[in-house]
């Protein structure tokens, strides 16, 4: 009896500290307060974003901050502001000068006790423009000054589209649908020549979008090998001038962005457009992308059901350097001297010594040149991986973020269809995508996309801790079209994904933050967060009429304040645009949500 007491009175005892112990090793939490669909004309017109996100138990405000408007006037600079190799303004039909609508992805930069952000353009020519912060004791950032990057030394920048930030603190960025080299070579008058490619030419001072426009002039400063690259931006904390590299040995593809793992070698890049490739990149040294071995995915299915799966390899398309590439780029070859072309014949068959493939360029019969591998694998990579048996049938591949906690590498697929169909076996009208390729890719359509979880993990033969072994989809969004009522005309669920793109992670909290880049699958584009592992989806942004959510992307700590990086590109430019009032609103937004309290692991 006695014992049995005593026990019973040292429970108040015990249980606080068991209490105390538990609470110690809790599950971290993190919920945001959700964001419903814009329903009326004023939502649709607005930023909308979580009010509030809870944290460990803890509820933080948050709001949406603007940093930054395409044209906004900070310090000497004009934000935004298109500038030729000369640095002088790059001007419009009617003489005005260039102001782009079209920022994408926005760095923050730790550098040196300062704080910096780098900003795409995603134009032709293509701008990125540095901008030094302040921050006050609240977290909130203010531009105090910018300028843009000279690209002049690697023949100027082609539409910037997504990035990274690399861990020793770089701006890590990509450019977007390279132009179709052998499309270039084979025009015979300027009519040939793909009207997306001729507004870069203005970089040059050469007005190829004029009528009286020669093709010689335009071939005189227009070399399509010259873009397609992952570009790195150092920047100098002393002058705030940001110095840009095109990495050519990672090879060149319509770059969405380049993302580099915890080794600081090891490189994922997604490969933007249909009938693209995945593709992987091992650095020789860390913290050096100058130099490494270029690899191809092959993707072999192994279901089609719940979104599909697959096993992962990948196919070697050989070492390569910079310095190497670069000067076969400026030797100025040409397609005709990297591969011999023939017809291809009805049912994808090539004649003898000639190999099929299938990319976005289409369908095509290609014999690669003696000691060409090098030129062919860095300036034709998406070509000469399908030569050697990797997958090209990818559509919309785009955003890549990394779970270190489960090793999971996420990958947007914005739209799973056309090549990711099995159309060479259902007779089907859009069998193109599918003639003369591998094939590989037999998944049940769905216009709204998917994101895929990809395991990681070490490969001796590779040479790496990080590498691809397998892939399922993770989420995916629900196909409905809606007739009529506030949601006439949208071909995906309210509540579900339409056409991811950006990605970005939260370590430590199972949250992984999706952006939207969709047409007609939402009326307003969406940012989401999900949770990894319950799989609940909260919608925690909304964005004007006819505008694109990029640039999502996750800062820990910044001098002890997280941020979601958030840019909002071309309100009212890519639908909708009979909706725009007043011209001011169609300036893209470079902003924030938050500050959030530091969330370092």
């Amino acid at each position: 009896m006695t014992r049995h007491f005593r026990a019973l009175t040292a429970l108040p005892i015990i249980l606080p500290i068991l209490a105390a112990a538990g609470a110690a090793h809790a599950e971290p939490t993190l919920k945001f307060e959700p964001v419903s669909v814009p329903t009326t004309d004023a939502e649709k017109r607005a930023v909308r974003v979580s009010p509030s996100v809870t944290i460990d138990g803890t509820k933080h405000k948050l709001s949406y901050h603007v940093i930054a408007r395409s044209g906004d006037k900070i310090g000497d600079g004009t934000f935004g502001l298109l500038t030729d190799k000369d640095g002088k303004p790059v001007k419009n039909a009617d003489g005005s000068e260039h102001i782009s609508v079209d920022n994408d992805f926005n760095s923050l930069l730790q550098i040196d006790g300062k704080l910096f952000s780098v900003s795409h353009f995603e134009s032709r020519p293509g701008a990125m423009y540095v901008t030094e912060l302040t921050q006050d004791a609240n977290g909130v950032l203010t531009a105090l000054s910018t300028k843009p990057v000279d690209f002049s030394a690697v023949g100027g920048l082609w539409v910037p589209c997504a990035g990274s930030v690399t861990p020793w603190m770089t701006h890590l960025g990509g450019e977007e649908y390279p132009p179709n080299a052998r499309a270039v070579l084979e025009a015979k008058t300027m009519e040939d020549i793909d009207g997306y490619y001729k507004p870069m030419t203005n970089y040059f001072g050469v007005m190829s979008e004029a009528k009286d426009a020669s093709l010689e002039d335009f071939r005189s400063v227009f070399n399509p090998y010259a873009y397609g690259y992952t570009t790195e931006i150092t920047v100098d904390p002393a002058t705030g001038t940001g110095t840009p590299v095109k990495h050519y040995a990672m090879g060149r593809k319509a770059l969405e962005l380049a993302y580099v793992m915890p080794d600081q070698k090891t490189v994922y890049m997604s490969d933007d457009g249909t009938n693209v490739g995945f593709f992987l990149f091992v650095a020789d040294k860390p913290g050096d992308l100058s130099a490494g071995t270029l690899y191809a995915m092959k993707w072999t299915q192994t279901s089609a059901d719940n979104g599909g799966a697959a096993d992962v390899s990948w196919v070697d398309l050989g070492h390569g350097t910079d310095a190497d590439v670069r000067k076969l780029i400026d030797d100025k070859i040409t397609f005709a001297d990297i591969f011999e072309t023939a017809d291809m014949a009805e049912g994808g068959t090539c004649p003898d010594g000639f190999t099929a493939i299938n990319t976005e360029d289409g369908a095509e019969c290609l014999k690669l040149k003696p000691g060409m591998e090098l030129a062919a694998s860095r300036m034709e990579t998406r070509r000469y991986a399908s030569y050697m048996g990797a997958t090209t049938e990818i559509r919309k591949e785009e955003g890549i973020t990394f779970n270190p906690e489960d090793s999971k590498l996420y990958v947007s697929f914005s739209a799973v269809e056309r090549g990711m169909e099995d159309f060479a076996k259902g007779g089907k009208p859009n069998d193109k995508y599918d003639l003369g390729g591998h094939n590989d890719i037999k998944l049940p359509a769905n216009a709204c996309g998917a994101v895929f979880a990809f395991d990681i993990g070490a490969d001796k033969a590779i040479g790496s801790d990080y590498v691809a072994s397998k892939t399922a989809s993770l989420i995916a969004g629900i196909p409905h079209k809606y007739e009529d009522g506030p949601y006439a005309g949208m071909k995906c669920d309210v509540d579900g994904l339409a056409n991811p793109d950006n990605l970005t992670y939260l370590p430590g909290y199972n949250t992984l933050i999706i952006g939207e880049d969709t047409g007609s699958g939402h009326q307003n584009d969406f940012i989401w967060s999900y949770d990894v592992k319950s799989g609940d989806l909260t919608r925690i942004e909304t964005t004007p009429y006819g505008s694109e959510t990029t640039s999502p992307y996750w800062y820990p700590d910044v001098n002890g304040h997280g941020y979601l990086m958030s840019v909002i590109q071309h309100p009212y430019g890519e639908s909708d645009e009979d909706k725009l009032a007043d011209p001011a609103d169609a300036r893209a937004y470079t902003g924030y949500i938050g500050p959030f309290p530091s969330l370092k692991k």
